[in-house]
């Protein structure tokens, strides 16, 4: 047990050694704290989705923007497109699952809104869809993924692609990156 216990620790520091050492990485991350900045300074809004434990990173980010991270300030509009259950439920039974985050990015995407999506594949049939559907009503698109990108790849004005293929170690990355993101965020809008 323990074996394991100290495997995953060195696991989970060693992707993120990789990325400490990505100066690519870096600048990626910089580029989608500045475009997250910029759609809030203009009225805009961010939008998140996933499935599974990549939906509840994008819940778990969007809610440090829309309520607050490290400090006392006005709310950011950002939400997670999964959050409405019965919206989720009845768009998966009358259209199908692969439609549940594309139709509320046609209903609430904007020019110049953001849509963060995760994937650790950079795969999945209704991320793809939601990403084009952004594209589409001119946002831009932030993808969090794993090593490849994937499908999703194609489609991202900003690719955060943790250079890892465990599933495990890529959320735990996307986490600190999307922490980064906000902190980054409430910086630039409101002052250290």
């Amino acid at each position: 047990m323990n074996g394991t216990i100290l495997q995953s620790i060195r696991d989970s520091i060693a992707v993120k050694q990789t990325i400490l050492a990505d100066a690519d990485f870096h600048t990626k991350t910089a580029q989608a704290a500045q475009a997250m900045t910029a759609a809030f300074r203009a009225g805009g809004k961010v939008l998140f989705c996933g499935n599974g434990g990549s939906a509840a990173d994008a819940q778990h980010i969007a809610a440090e923007l829309s309520g607050r991270f490290y400090r006392d300030r006005p709310p950011l509009y950002a939400e997670a497109l999964h959050v409405n259950s019965s919206f989720v439920t009845a768009v998966a039974n009358d259209y199908g699952y692969e439609d549940v985050f594309a139709r509320m990015v046609e209903a609430a995407g904007r020019p110049g809104d953001i849509l963060v999506a995760f994937s650790t594949s950079g795969n999945s049939p209704n991320i793809l869809k939601a990403v084009q559907m952004g594209r589409e009503k001119g946002m831009t698109i932030i993808g969090f993924t794993g090593a490849t990108g994937g499908k999703m790849a194609d489609f991202c004005d900003i690719l955060l692609n943790v250079p890892s293929t465990d599933t495990p170690r890529i959320q735990e990355s996307h986490i600190l990156i999307g922490h980064i993101l906000c902190q980054i965020v409430e910086q630039q809008i409101f002052g250290q």
